[in-house]
């Protein structure tokens, strides 16, 4: 074993070898993987090989089909056949609901130019006799499923990583890892010490142990997972046979249950309602090639409803039952990327759909280490998506209840409720006094509505308008016309101070900062010129001779953003960045009664002169010291209110009294929301992402191109120059009782003109036949499907994708907001798009100019 290592990739499954082939194919040949035992030791053995490109984030849908067309790849390059299978796949639905989840799946896949097909019960039933078609109302089919042999799968990525320069080395596990002053790692191992620039951690299920080797507590927690074998059944021969096929994988969401053909048999898994946690303190080390005690009662529920559906499995006898652990997150995707405080230390870990994910967690990694960037957005994946709330007990929590769900629908209305309330402000109680319906925002608890006084506060969970639209249009309408108070304690909070404040902010931003007591609104760059942030800045007094500046931005990436930050800190300490997050709350007044209001609560002049739009001040407010913006997402008059949590209770009792006289009402986030379409406003994560140039992204007049070399600058000029491909834009959608969610496709009627945004179908799919042996292709015969399938149709085309929308109030109008080809972006023309919404397509038309207020005056009076 050497001594020196450019990178050191902890842990021999299929994530550990993919990382260390992807790394080695990008150029890397100085990298060595430390297995403690042989590959595929820990879960990667025993799983059940099925691999699928669908996924509920359709960024992550692509890394899982770049995934599914590397097979062919590593076989090539290792000669070691993964054994696959690529037989397709149809996932059942046996309610309206869960039909209406597969319309929304199947809308996903045509942007992203998946083959997948809305087709009935009985086209199932042709590729997969076993089932008893009668208890389903449809399906989809993915032609781009299958299952391959785990263990070669994962000895091909390690002998195509082998013949390209990389090391491997076996029976010898990590025991510490500490870091030198210069950031060198020392990789300290049973048969001596690595020194290493960069440490991946792809321990799998020993991946919490190595993250606590570096102080880390990484949210991942191992669960019991069974699935069971037949014995060979003679109605598979006789399909194999008559048809020379092999039965097709199905996913049944009311039996949570996956089955495919596995030699002669079945094979059958389960995630069943009473899961089971695995070692869920600490991973003894020396675990390996070993299987755990089946406990068939705990999936005889599913077991029972899956002999139902497909009555001929039911008479065939079992095997084997496997009972082994696999690793979750918090929502079942990947953490993936540099762990923020601490500097070239790696995750790839909690990948449990390893080989349907792992090449593409392998390649976005390798793109992130070796070109600073992975090349997709992965915020899925990104490690950063959880805070410090995401505690051990939590993480056990929500893995169960994630665990638990897997094959249940979300609704975009649904709150789950494991491991809640974690976080909470000082109104916590207060609100839920005032019948709020509470919601969970990066672990904190807040307002999302508030149900009529004498009802339930509650909500009911669904694709269409829900209980929750008439309440939030009295907040919308009674804020607009009057004034509302809402806690923004949600939002991220920083502080950036020291000598050269300004033109570090300056570097990092694309506005100029601004003079003090005023505030800017500003992209954040990466050296790509990719949108990697969104921020409000305000420049408050000096303190000790000091620049200091505010900062708010999205909860959701504070430490995706304090990552980056501290990236770009100069070494020498003269530039400090405190993070508030609950040690700083808010509340937001907003509507054309919010400044006699708040005069009411302060001693200073707040005139329209005296406290202009985009003013900061530090100022007392019912008799609490705060900080004062003139700013909210609403687009009308309004003011942040920031304080600690010690006077939030002062000052919002405050408002309440000094309201009670203007007609004040309490406001919940969806309002906010909903408001902030009737702006054309964007959101982070949603319309602003690093997929997506500034330009793309329509924030133009926020990039101060002349203003100096920020970082992304000269990626940002050439967009400019070169004109934007894309371009955000706004729709009014003619809406029946549903709006869009984000991620449905726009379609365009532009004859035979090809823009080139949308992703051409992969091709790496199985045909579909009926029971005599014919291919069907394109039948679309479920009921309730789109009038064609694919992303043609006739002089229509998907040229884009919606990002974000819902029902403004105020104005009435069902919104969207979305990218479309940029020739098409100010064409307001009636009959030129449509959005596909629970698989009907609405008519929808672009607005250039925001429904409320377009000239902006009533937020600036």
């Amino acid at each position: 074993m050497k001594s020196h290592a450019k990178a050191v990739v902890i842990g021999g499954g299929v994530v550990g070898c993919s990382v260390l082939y992807h790394l080695a194919k990008s150029g890397w040949t100085d990298i060595m993987l430390i297995e403690r035992s042989e590959l595929t030791s820990g879960s990667s053995w025993h799983a059940a090989g099925g691999f699928h490109t669908l996924n509920g984030d359709p960024n992550v849908a692509k890394l899982q089909a770049y995934t599914v067309q590397l097979y062919k790849e590593i076989e090539e390059i290792s000669g070691q056949s993964c054994s696959l299978h690529l037989t397709g796949g149809v996932m059942m639905a046996d309610t309206p609901e869960r039909m209406d989840f597969l319309r929304l799946a199947h809308a996903k896949g045509r942007y992203l130019g998946m083959d997948t097909e809305l087709i009935t019960p009985s086209e199932a039933k042709a590729m997969f006799p076993l089932m008893d078609e009668t208890n389903f109302v449809g399906a989809m089919w993915d032609p781009v499923e299958g299952h391959l042999d785990p263990s070669g799968t994962t000895h091909a990525y390690a002998k195509a990583a082998r013949k390209l320069g990389a090391e491997i080395v076996l029976r010898n596990r990590v025991v510490e890892l500490t870091q030198e002053v210069d950031g060198t790692w020392n990789v300290v191992t049973e048969q001596g010490t690595v020194k290493a620039e960069h440490v991946v951690n792809c321990g799998g299920l020993w991946a919490r142990e190595i993250g606590r080797m570096v102080g880390i507590e990484l949210p991942v927690l191992a669960m019991e997972h069974m699935y069971l074998l037949t014995e060979p059944m003679p109605e598979v021969e006789e399909f194999n046979n008559s048809t020379g096929r092999e039965m097709i994988g199905v996913l049944d969401f009311k039996g949570e249950i996956y089955t495919r053909q596995e030699r002669n048999g079945i094979l059958l898994g389960t995630y069943e309602k009473a899961c089971k946690p695995w070692s869920p303190v600490s991973t003894p080390w020396d675990f390996g090639h070993e299987l755990l005690q089946p406990d068939i009662d705990r999936i005889a529920p599913s077991l029972e409803i899956g002999f139902k559906h497909f009555p001929g499995i039911e008479k065939a006898g079992i095997k084997q039952i496997i009972n082994g652990p696999f690793t979750f997150a918090l929502d079942g995707n990947p953490l993936v990327g540099p762990v923020q405080g601490l500097t070239n230390f790696w995750c790839a870990c909690a990948v449990m759909a390893g080989f349907s994910q792992g090449g593409g967690v392998g390649l976005a990694l390798s793109n992130w280490m070796v070109h600073g960037d992975p090349g997709f957005d992965v915020w899925g994946m990104d490690v950063a998506r959880f805070g410090e709330w995401a505690t051990l007990r939590y993480t056990n929590a929500k893995v169960r209840e994630n665990y638990s769900r897997r094959f249940s629908i979300r609704f975009p209305n649904e709150e789950l409720p494991a491991a809640r309330p974690a976080q909470t402000t000082p109104l916590y109680d207060t609100m839920i006094a005032n019948n709020a319906v509470m919601g969970d925002s990066w672990g904190l608890e807040t307002p999302l509505w508030f149900a009529p006084r004498g009802s339930e506060p509650k909500d009911v969970v669904s694709f269409h308008r829900s209980n929750d639209f008439g309440p939030i249009g009295e907040e919308v309408r009674a804020t607009r016309e009057k004034v509302g108070v809402t806690e923004i304690a949600n939002f991220a909070k920083y502080e950036v101070s020291g000598p050269g404040a300004e033109d570090f902010l300056n570097r990092l931003m694309t506005n100029r900062m601004p003079k003090t007591g005023r505030i800017v609104l500003t992209p954040m760059l990466n050296e790509f010129g990719r949108l990697i942030g969104d921020f409000t800045i305000a420049k408050a007094s000096p303190r000790g001779g000091e620049e200091r500046f505010m900062i708010w931005g999205s909860s959701a990436a504070q430490k995706y953003h304090m990552r980056w930050f501290e990236k770009h800190l100069p070494k020498d300490g003269s530039i400090r960045i405190h993070r508030f997050d609950q040690t700083l709350v808010g509340l937001s007044i907003a509507g054309p009664k919010s400044r006699d209001l708040l005069q009411k609560l302060v001693d200073v002049d707040i005139s329209t002169t005296a406290f202009r739009f985009m003013d900061f001040r530090e100022m007392a407010v019912g008799g609490a010291p705060c900080m004062v913006n003139r700013i909210t997402y609403t687009g009308d008059l309004g003011y942040e209110i920031w304080m600690a949590p010690a006077y939030q209770r002062l000052v919002y009792k405050a408002i309440k009294e000094a309201g009670e006289e203007f007609g004040l009402v309490d406001f919940g986030m969806r309002a906010l929301l909903s408001m902030r379409l009737e702006k054309n406003f964007p959101t982070w994560f949603r319309e602003l992402r690093p997929i997506y140039g500034p330009f793309e992204g329509s924030m133009d007049r926020f990039i101060k191109l002349e203003k100096n070399d920020f970082i992304g600058r000269e990626a940002a000029a050439k967009e400019q120059a070169e004109g934007p491909k894309l371009r955000r834009v706004s729709f009014i959608v003619d809406a029946a009782d549903a709006d869009v969610m984000g991620d449905e496709p726009i379609w365009a009627k532009v004859g035979g003109k090809d823009y080139g945004t949308v992703e051409k179908p992969h091709g790496y799919g199985a045909p579909r036949f009926d029971a005599g042996g014919k291919e069907v292709r394109g039948s679309n015969a479920a009921e309730g499907a789109s009038a064609v399938r694919g992303i043609v149709d006739g002089d229509w085309r998907v040229v884009g994708w919606v990002t974000s929308g819902g029902y403004a109030h105020y104005v009435e109008k069902s919104m969207a907001q979305g990218y479309v080809p940029a020739a098409l972006a100010e064409n307001e023309s009636a009959g030129l798009f449509e959005i596909e919404i629970l698989g009907h397509r609405r008519p929808a038309r672009v607005n250039v100019e925001p429904p409320f207020d377009p000239s902006g005056e009533k937020m600036r009076t």
